[in-house]
């Protein structure tokens, strides 16, 4: 840690707590305390401050852990100790790590677990418009229409936006596959529900470079050096090779 101190919600992210948006809303929350006292946004903390997260102490910085995980439906993406189905405990991984791309609780497929926190932060900007690759199965057969429909963009009037254009190709006659490079609320169920479809099953296949592959539901894989360098290159990080 620099001699006068680094950015609390750097700190944060660096000891894999979340990413440094997460940490500025945790402070926000009041739950973040340095030697007893609350935290503020924009403060810096130093190797002798102790640092604790809802009454928890922080460890110092761990060595880097980056994951591909298979969520399975049911399990929610929420640090938040109260939720009982929550990824984290879930996984109850030896190293405080966090996810980047949340799935929603009826979804299933890759999450990227890691305690990078400058990595999430990139993967997270919706400016780059990283790929997501997901696997959908409705309800009926998806017409020729509906399918381009999606592709084409879909505006969404709760929310009064219209997402981008997508790639779209057809699996079987309930299933297809798409390609998202923004990240709305349950965004592919509402596209869906636009066009009178409910989503049956939905599994993310691919955040980027990484893919889920053969990894077994509620299991992960440790990323090789080359899948975490191209990861980095991706989001725009500058890296040395791992």
């Amino acid at each position: 840690m620099e001699e006068q101190g680094i950015r609390i919600n750097k700190y944060l992210a660096q000891c894999g707590v979340c990413s440094r948006r997460g940490a500025d809303e945790l402070i926000e929350k009041g739950a973040v305390t340095v030697d007893g006292v609350r935290a503020e946004n924009g403060m810096k903390v130093t190797p002798d401050m102790q640092v604790c997260v809802n009454g928890v102490p922080v460890n110092g910085v761990e060595d880097k852990v980056y994951l591909a995980f298979n969520k399975p439906r049911g399990i929610v993406c929420t640090s938040e100790k109260m939720e009982e189905n929550n990824v984290i405990n879930y996984l109850d991984y030896p190293v405080r790590i966090t996810y980047s791309g949340r799935l929603d609780k009826d979804s299933e497929g890759l999450l990227i677990m890691t305690n990078d926190g400058d990595l999430i932060d990139a993967m997270m900007r919706a400016r780059n418009e990283h790929e997501k690759e997901y696997v959908v199965t409705v309800n009926k057969p998806a017409t020729e229409a509906f399918l381009y429909g999606l592709s084409k963009g879909v505006y969404l009037e709760e929310l009064d936006i219209k997402t981008r254009p997508c790639k779209v190709e057809r699996i079987s006659d309930n299933s297809f596959s798409i390609v998202l490079t923004q990240g709305i609320n349950r965004q592919i169920r509402r596209m869906c529900e636009a066009f009178g479809y409910r989503v049956r099953k939905l599994v993310r296949v691919r955040v980027m470079n990484i893919k889920l592959g053969s990894i077994e539901t509620g299991k992960y894989r440790e990323l090789d050096p080359k899948e975490i360098n191209e990861l980095k290159r991706l989001t725009g990080l500058k890296f040395k090779s791992v």
